[in-house]
């Protein structure tokens, strides 16, 4: 597997969570370095076993290997994947059969699929997919979802500097999954906030993955709960990981873009507790 790189992150209480300093909330809930050339690199957590990664298939196609965590023969034995490319045009070969997929273009692979290969059309202009994964107890079909096919809900408003625009992508409604859900947020010109009001759902988990941020500005992720929050601070191309008990949004320095991914108890996108803006602490 010397194309198959992966780390581990355990599960963290909210009570822990508290005495952590700057260091151990980067050591713990960020995700950095996921486009390697020529790499896939994955980050097993312990929250609902959620697997996030990135395949960059720059001079050769890479084959998704099982890694040593999930003890299975091949990748989708018992897991389910999501891939969004962020990258040049790709493909990705689902047991033989090639899906192509453009800038922001998603694919669903069900349970059961043994060979799944990601590969670049153009090596000057290489396919970046950025992959999620879940437990899966049950093979549904895999499916290409474009933005065309998305759901899409405009959202917020520029006088509070979070209109935005939210594509569902691998969401119920428009692909079966057993608990994978997955799409992109794209912050307009002028506005910085996600997720505002912030808020909690404690029956899933979620990873925040920001991207289209420009070089010289950052991103301020928050996290925790209502009445006692934390921040990290991210780069383009770096990750976030949200247990369960912890509110997540966002500002940054510009706008920028940003995939969410989850999995946990249901599928109802819109089962969140909400967390009033008057009471962050």
């Amino acid at each position: 597997m010397e194309n198959m790189k992966y780390e581990v992150r355990y599960a963290v209480g909210h009570n822990e969570f508290k005495g952590f300093g700057t260091q151990e909330l980067r050591d713990n809930f960020l995700i950095n370095d996921l486009f390697q050339k020529d790499i896939i690199k994955l980050c097993y957590t312990h929250y609902d076993r959620y697997i996030a990664g990135g395949a960059f298939p720059v001079n050769t196609p890479l084959k998704l290997e099982p890694i040593d965590p999930i003890k299975a023969a091949f990748f989708l034995e018992r897991r389910e994947l999501g891939v969004i490319n962020i990258g040049g045009p790709g493909s990705v070969s689902v047991d033989g059969e090639k899906y192509d997929l453009n800038f922001k273009e998603g694919l669903y692979v069900g349970k059961d699929n043994k060979e799944i290969i990601f590969s670049s059309l153009n090596s000057s202009q290489p396919a970046k997919f950025y992959l999620n994964s879940a437990p899966a107890h049950k093979s549904y079909p895999t499916k290409k979802v474009t933005r065309e096919d998305a759901n899409q809900l405009e959202l917020g408003d520029l006088k509070t500097s979070n209109d935005r625009t939210v594509n569902q992508l691998l969401v119920q409604g428009i692909v079966d999954t057993c608990q994978l859900q997955m799409g992109f947020t794209e912050l307009k010109t002028g506005s910085v906030w996600n997720t505002m009001p912030a808020h909690v759902h404690d029956r899933r988990m979620e990873v925040y993955f920001y991207f289209e941020v420009p070089e010289d500005q950052a991103v301020c992720h928050f996290m925790g709960q209502t009445d006692n929050t934390r921040h990290l601070w991210l780069s383009n191309e770096q990750a976030a990981i949200s247990p369960p008990w912890s509110l997540h949004s966002g500002a940054g320095t510009s706008n920028y873009t940003f995939i969410w991914g989850m999995a946990g108890e249901n599928l109802d996108y819109s089962d969140m507790d909400v967390c009033d803006i008057t009471d962050l602490r």
